[in-house]
């Protein structure tokens, strides 16, 4: 599935090709700071299927708790997240932020991960593959 999107400003837009399916929300405690809220959902796209068109993201560099870096790319000028990839050589995998591509009401979340970290106030999700950890 093809889809475009960007930033809330504007500065930042992308194109990207996708498999819907492998939509997915993460439960973790990082992407709950990330993003302000109690969890994120994401779409990969292979390096290959994903382009920036216009402007160029900030990048902040997360380690997790395994010591693992992660790439977060965002608006400098809005603070719109837009992806997360991983750092170093080697291929890329794109985990799009969903919630800024146009198309995001036809990307729905099919797995959830993380769940141990849910928050208690949300409602179960039915019909996903949930797991605990990642």
């Amino acid at each position: 599935m093809k889809i475009d999107g960007g930033c809330h400003c504007g500065a930042i837009t992308y194109e990207a090709e996708v498999d819907p399916e492998k939509t997915s929300i993460c439960h973790c405690t990082d992407c709950q700071k990330l993003t302000g809220t109690a969890f994120r959902v994401t779409v990969p796209a292979p390096e290959s299927n994903y382009r920036i068109t216009q402007g160029t993201p900030k990048v902040y560099i997360k380690t997790g708790a395994s010591g693992a870096k992660r790439a977060q790319g965002f608006c400098g000028e809005c603070g719109s997240h837009l992806y997360a990839t991983s750092v170093g050589n080697g291929p890329k995998v794109y985990g799009i932020r969903v919630g800024t591509a146009r198309q995001r009401e036809e990307l729905i979340p099919r797995r959830q991960s993380w769940h141990r970290s849910a928050l208690h106030w949300l409602p179960e999700f039915e019909d996903m593959t949930t797991v605990e950890e990642q």
